[in-house]
């Protein structure tokens, strides 16, 4: 049995069943897609599972703002510790973790890296996919944003309030629990629905009265233009768990390639914490931002991928649930049922 398996709760199965359709209306409905649909179009045309030596190919979704992967990605790392087992990789990058599930769900890749809220849409809409790994809680990158002239104190000053979020990402979760120890309710503020680049800019003209981000856009802000904190997920709020997904076929038969993936992974962040100066300036120029902004950010992320828990796949539950009493996804789902169990 692989290695990474070994010590693995046992989890159930799923038996999901194929909704292509429904994710698909899903997506196109989400307003960042508009923005990406025509090169994103260009990932789904048929391409073939191998590289051009006749091997295996590993195709990994990631998003620009996911810096572990970027980092990877710059340094050939992860293709110098595969090779031997006959695979490559191809990176193919994704604007954010909705689109980068649709893309898993479809198969224009294999495995993929996103948040915690992405998954909760994407298996309430069909999509075909499993959870098998997780990176450690990062509750402090990501939080709700003020100007720094702003009278909001608390977020119970966020009653009546606009307040610009991206749906259906980890910050809709965060705002949500936010709003719940502080004595309100969703339906108490007036959510703005914005992609980051208008979040900021609806943020900076004063459009909207706070914005909900996460790192490094929430960096970013805080560097660019003093944005304050009023609240973020640490004092147990939430976790802000950060996900490996994967194809269920490709993951139960490629253990090996899962295995390096994982060593590679925890070999670069252990690096990266320990270097955090040199890989912002390895990973600043990739994503366009300044050297200070993404240091700070990747303060406040944790790299040390694991196989997911009983205790993950229970904390997710609680995303799923909320969301579905919020009528935020059309159907209550289980979890489990998209976590790989590995056969030994």
């Amino acid at each position: 049995m692989s290695e990474l398996f070994k010590n693995h709760p046992e989890i159930d199965p799923p038996e999901a069943p194929s909704r292509y359709a429904t994710i698909k209306r899903w997506v196109l409905g989400l307003a960042v897609f508009a923005a990406a649909a025509v090169g994103f179009a260009l990932l789904l045309l048929p391409a073939p599972h191998a590289n051009a030596q006749g091997k295996g190919e590993l195709r990994i979704g990631y998003q620009k703002s996911a810096s572990l992967f970027v980092l990877q990605k710059s340094q050939g790392s992860l293709e110098k510790k595969l090779a031997p087992v006959g695979f490559g990789v191809k990176w193919v990058e994704f604007p954010t973790g909705p689109q980068l599930l649709e893309g898993l769900n479809v198969g224009a890749v294999d495995v993929g890296y996103v948040g915690e809220a992405p998954p909760i849409f994407g298996q309430a809409a069909g999509a075909q996919f499993v959870y098998f790994g997780y990176d450690p809680a990062a509750p402090r990158a990501e939080a709700i944003l003020v100007t720094r002239d702003s009278p909001i104190q608390s977020v119970a000053d966020l009653k009546g309030k606009k307040v610009a979020l991206n749906k259906g990402s980890n910050v809709h979760y965060l705002l949500v629990k936010q709003l719940e120890k502080h004595g309100l309710k969703f339906t108490d503020i007036t959510p703005v629905y914005l992609a980051p680049a208008d979040g900021r800019a609806a943020f900076e003209s004063k459009n909207v009265d706070a914005w909900v981000i996460w790192d490094p856009f929430q960096a970013a802000a805080e560097k660019a233009t003093r944005a304050r904190v009023l609240a973020d997920g640490t004092g147990g709020v939430v976790n802000n768990y950060q996900f490996y997904l994967g194809a269920r076929n490709f993951v139960t038969k490629n253990p090996k390639v899962i295995d390096v993936l994982f060593a590679d992974s925890v070999e670069q962040g252990i690096w990266l914490k320990k270097n955090l100066r040199q890989a912002a300036e390895l990973i600043a120029p990739l994503q366009g931002l300044p050297v200070d902004v993404v240091e700070l950010a990747l303060q406040r992320y944790e790299f040390n991928v694991k196989p997911i828990t009983a205790t993950v796949a229970a904390d997710q539950q609680k995303i799923a649930d909320t969301f579905f009493d919020l009528k935020l996804i059309p159907k209550a789902i289980k979890v489990h049922e998209a976590v790989v169990v590995a056969q030994p």
